[in-house]
């Protein structure tokens, strides 16, 4: 079957597979986008008297429809079609005649991937802001729950002073606060409009690149047509720093768990139905779960490094590799995802060990609250702690082990609820309900 594209000359078969790669794969994940993109530009279309109205309604009808069958799952791309581009336009062309043909004037397959990849980016960052804000939720509760427990804090892997599981647990949770900072930052940079700048150098025709803005509900436009195809790759990198940085929080906390659920730290533990056995050693119980999460997360945070290696030495304008980075994004999204929702769940069926601190190796963790002690009873502190280290060494140290730290961010002064305010605020910026009310009204 010739392309909608093609001429007189039909590709090499070898070549053409070698091209297409496994694009018909990453483009079902986004021919719901594809749509909407083509929704916002036919009503453009006739704004500016390239459609008719007639035209426009029969158009509109039908991809409605198309966008409906994507959501069922009754949507494919058949073998011998290029791209998801080609199969719209050709369902439509064959159910509704040559209004289908002339939903592609003044777009070039280049903005229309750019603005598919742009509303896929958008959605799919909505969804990991969503599962991460589940996760902070958890670990907030958990801190709360559980602040008045102590735990070992530890400093080049060596027992070093009282920690708390209200500090362990809302320590990640503000690391996430962190994480989705950037996050924001390359929601903002998704969230600008490419249609309208072709194949990258603009258009004769009179296109109302605003309107098609406002109807697809970005925040604002690309507006140097030249810079919107030179931002593939750009904007990949950025959301992939920003997937990283959430990556290194997971698997941060994943060791954390791994060494908890030992058997030499033995801080916490989890249903057997969560942990798995050895084939041969009974006693087993191993942190499968958070093992593959952290190696998950490891792969992931090499990911800015894999899109620039693949556009680093690119110059401005198009080039076919640029939809290899497909492959790096579409995947990583599932799996930081995947990880996420996994972390919450764990730790919705996570038990602490109340009484950690009664093992006599742990005594030693007192040393500096004992300093503390005996300096704010007069003592100057270097007397203070050379007498508590000579009690170390003699065996003569019992320490009282009450700890009364109460400033800001402190066993006794946790301010969860001062993060828990920034983060709420952090998510308001994304305003997600603008996006999903503009859509809203172009499928409707």
């Amino acid at each position: 079957m010739a392309k909608i594209w093609q001429k007189s000359v039909t590709v090499n078969e070898l070549v053409e597979n070698f091209t297409v790669g496994r694009d018909r794969e990453f483009d079902l994940q986004m021919a719901a986008f594809d749509v909407l993109g083509s929704l916002a530009h036919t009503q453009m279309l006739e704004s500016i008297g390239l459609m008719s109205a007639d035209d426009l309604q029969s158009v509109q009808k039908e991809l409605k429809k198309i966008y409906k069958d994507i959501a069922n799952g009754d949507f494919t791309i058949q073998p011998e079609v290029e791209d998801v581009h080609s199969q719209v336009e050709m369902l439509l062309t064959q159910r509704i005649g040559d209004a289908g043909k002339k939903i592609h004037s003044g777009r070039s397959r280049n903005d229309q991937v750019l603005v598919d990849l742009k509303l896929y980016f958008r959605h799919e960052l909505q969804q990991v802001v969503e599962e991460t804000t589940t996760l902070f939720r958890q670990l907030i509760e958990l801190s709360e729950k559980h602040k008045d427990v102590l735990l070992p804090g530890y400093t080049h892997l060596q027992v070093a002073m009282p920690s708390s599981f209200g500090l362990w647990f809302g320590a990640y949770a503000e690391s996430l606060a962190d994480d989705l900072e950037l996050v924001l930052a390359a929601y903002k940079i998704t969230n600008k409009n490419p249609l309208g700048s072709a194949a990258g150098y603009g258009s004769s025709f009179p296109l109302n690149r605003t309107l098609t803005t406002k109807l697809l509900g970005f925040d604002s436009l690309n507006y140097n047509v030249v810079y919107a195809q030179m931002g593939r790759g750009k904007t990949e990198r950025i959301i992939a720093q920003a997937l990283s940085s959430i990556a290194a929080t997971l698997a941060k906390m994943a060791m954390d768990q791994a060494l908890y659920l030992s058997q030499n730290f033995a801080f916490v533990s989890y249903p057997d139905t969560l942990t798995t056995g050895s084939s041969i050693m009974p006693h087993k119980k191993n942190p499968d779960v958070w093992e593959i999460m952290r190696g998950k997360c490891n792969r992931l945070q090499a990911l800015p490094n894999d899109v620039v290696v693949m556009t680093a030495n690119l110059p401005s304008g198009y080039h076919r590799e640029l939809q290899l980075l497909k492959e790096l994004l579409f995947p990583a999204f599932a799996d930081l995802k995947n990880c996420l929702h996994m972390a919450t769940f764990m730790l919705q069926n996570i038990t602490i060990n109340k009484d950690i601190l009664n093992d006599p190796k742990y005594a030693y963790l007192f040393s500096v609250e004992e300093v503390n002690r005996m300096v704010l009873n007069g003592t100057p502190f270097r007397d203070a702690y050379k007498q508590v280290g000579l009690a170390i060494e003699k065996g003569d140290f019992n320490p009282d082990k009450q700890v009364n730290h109460t400033h800001e961010g402190s066993i006794g002064n946790l301010m969860n609820e001062e993060i828990t305010t920034s983060f709420d605020k952090l998510i308001s910026s994304f305003d997600f309900g603008k996006v999903e009310k503009a859509i809203e009204s172009l499928v409707s």
